[in-house]
């Protein structure tokens, strides 16, 4: 679940993003807890349920095992989605690494959504809608090449969805989803195999 924490409604355009994203800057967010900025406004995220650190720490454990030198996997790391004005900090981001160290240490900065390979979100109950519809559509628009959303609680049952070749009109044209037990293949410059049967916490609740 996400809780509205600060809202900007009266700087216009650049003023209002320059705001949210100073605010944000100097935000003292309690451990383990994350603050994005979508719909104008800030909101924060509470530590998620083991069972979702679990997977996290699988799926990035997996991706490092195909992953060139000159790409890194990183958690609470903020990232900008340009288009729309959007502030995410997605589970996992894979990044080029020569970004990660040209970061300037002085600032808390994010980096550009466009320049990820890779943006993983694992659903909880509170923010399922929004893994699945804002942020699909946020990554999309930025550009990401590779969008994978591990829901454990859709409708269907627990499902991973890699979605690939993003549109600028917020969509993906290639969709691949497989339920909880089945592999999820990522193709290059990953071209790994992710063993969904061992996520923790198969029946969601």
């Amino acid at each position: 679940m996400t809780a509205a924490f600060v809202e900007n409604g009266h700087a216009p355009g650049a003023r209002a993003w320059d705001y949210l994203l100073q605010t944000w800057r100097e935000l003292d967010v309690p451990e383990g807890w994350r603050a994005e900025i979508d719909e104008g406004q800030i909101v924060l995220v509470p530590p998620p349920h083991a069972h979702h650190n679990g997977i996290a720490e699988m799926v990035q454990r997996r991706l490092y095992g195909g992953l060139p030198a000159s790409l890194g996997v990183y958690q609470t790391l903020g990232i900008h989605v340009a288009p729309l004005d959007k502030l995410y900090v997605p589970d996992l981001v894979v990044m080029p690494t020569e970004l990660i160290a040209a970061a300037d240490p002085g600032t808390s900065d994010p980096l550009d959504a466009s320049e990820a390979l890779l943006v993983v979100e694992i659903t909880s109950k509170g923010n399922a809608r929004e893994d699945r519809t804002k942020k699909y559509r946020a990554y999309a628009r930025a550009g990401v090449p590779m969008y994978l959303l591990i829901d454990r609680f859709d409708t269907r049952g627990p499902m991973s969805t890699l979605f690939t070749e993003p549109n600028e009109d917020g969509t993906y044209k290639r969709t691949e989803a497989v339920p909880f037990g089945k592999p999820l293949a990522v193709p290059a410059p990953f071209d790994v195999s992710i063993p969904t049967d061992e996520f923790p916490g198969q029946a969601a609740g």
